[in-house]
């Protein structure tokens, strides 16, 4: 099954809500309380995983679920960048649009 642009597009806006709920829904049930400080420990975490979840199985796992080590190299290089972005901006949205961006750039010229 082949996937579309729009396909990693709406995986990408699914996965922004998948990450933002987790913060805002308790922020609505917490916003006349105080937040305990264990709850505020484990939520940062939350979008790091997911984002990581995502884009290893993005460039290392086929459509038939087998380790890939060669052919990626394009994937692999737009990922070094994402992390770089994240490391230094520690901004989601700005990781995904750069890495967009490179893994587009880089699949025109390589």
């Amino acid at each position: 099954m082949e996937h579309s642009t729009l396909d990693h597009l709406l995986l990408i806006i699914l996965g922004f809500f998948v990450a933002f709920a987790p913060r805002y829904i308790p922020l609505l049930f917490f916003s006349t309380r105080e937040i305990p400080e264990w709850f505020n420990g484990w939520m940062k975490y939350v979008p790091i995983s997911l984002f990581t979840a995502l884009v290893v199985k993005g460039i290392f796992i086929s459509k038939t679920y087998t380790f890939i080590t060669t052919g990626n190299l394009v994937l692999i290089i737009g990922a070094i960048v994402v992390i770089l972005i994240a490391y230094f901006t520690r901004s989601m949205a700005m990781s995904v649009i750069v890495g967009l961006i490179t893994v587009m750039l880089l699949s025109l010229v390589i």
